[in-house]
């Protein structure tokens, strides 16, 4: 696949939105928000779904621009560890098999 600048969240798919964006559609939720209008009506105006304001907002809710990459990053980290400590297991997993004659 192309390099096009994009990144990919932990589930594998392109990030539509990096955290510093999604802080700011978050504030400017806030404000639509404070200014009457309901949820659907603001994930309207941000062209989010609803399911997406509601998971940036328990992601993202308290956090300000400069904190949400930070946040960002270590989660894309523990991401990568996670496969490494199931890659390691899988290689322990034939080795045992591997000693055992099981081959």
């Amino acid at each position: 696949m192309p390099d096009n600048g994009r990144k990919e969240d932990h589930r594998g798919e392109e990030a539509k939105h990096t955290p510093d964006q999604i802080v700011r559609k978050l504030r400017e939720a806030d404000r639509l928000l404070a200014e009457g209008k309901n949820i659907p009506e603001v994930a309207k105006h941000l062209e989010i779904s609803e399911q997406t304001y509601h998971r940036w907002r328990n992601r993202f809710g308290g956090l300000k621009a400069d904190d949400a990459k930070p946040l960002k990053e270590l989660s894309a980290e523990n991401t990568r560890l996670k496969r490494i400590v199931a890659d390691k297991e899988l290689e322990i997993d034939a080795l045992k098999e591997v000693a055992k004659g099981n081959f």
